[in-house]
């Protein structure tokens, strides 16, 4: 009886030291769980922004003076950023197919627009006080095709650097991987996420 009394004794007292230091507090006044939360909404907002041909709103998860590598060099600064992401395609609406025949009554509907959606997984942080760094897995699903039937559409990883300003995370840097193109593999050899 005494040796489980000393097992759950100490259990619980494992237990409380977790969850105290799970919520201390950084140098910047929040948890680690806190600035996880607000790093993961800005990858979402960010992935958002993207997959919604938005922008501004993209060049806004950056520091003003971010670095975004996509494969094709660094691309500098919001306004350079936003220059990328405007020259992307949208969504993308498909032509009305006709049949041979050429009567309205032989048109067959028109496909509903080609759209993607970026999906972001395994996300791994290292948060000291106001700055931080991220590794994270992505793939890419849509339905640009004929049939407009879900493909999975590429993957990769990201690389990031961030930092939290006036209580804000923002990239200073983010690196993509794409597995889909020789240009923008990862060589590394080696995982990652330390």
């Amino acid at each position: 009886m005494k040796k489980s009394t000393i097992a759950l004794t100490f259990g619980a007292a494992g237990l409380l030291v977790g969850l105290l230091l799970s919520n201390v507090s950084s140098a910047a006044g929040t948890s680690y769980g806190e600035d996880r939360a607000q790093i993961e909404d800005l990858q979402a907002r960010y992935l958002f922004a993207l997959d919604f041909h938005d922008p501004n709103l993209y060049a806004s998860t950056f520091t003003p003076d971010g670095v975004l590598d996509y494969g094709e060099g660094d691309v500098r600064g919001r306004d350079a950023i936003i220059k990328v992401i405007a020259g992307m395609p949208g969504n993308r609406p498909a032509p009305v197919a006709s049949s041979t025949s050429g009567s309205a009554a032989g048109d067959k509907p028109a496909l509903r627009p080609a759209a993607g959606r970026h999906q972001i997984t395994n996300i791994v942080l290292k948060i000291e006080g106001n700055k931080a760094v991220g590794r994270s897995s992505w793939f890419h699903v849509g339905n640009d095709n004929p049939q407009r039937s879900n493909t999975i559409g590429g993957f990769g990883h990201y690389e990031d650097e961030l930092v939290k300003v006036k209580g804000q995370w923002f990239f200073t840097k983010r690196r993509i991987y794409n597995e889909g193109s020789a240009k923008w593999q990862y060589k590394g050899g080696v995982n990652p996420a330390w």
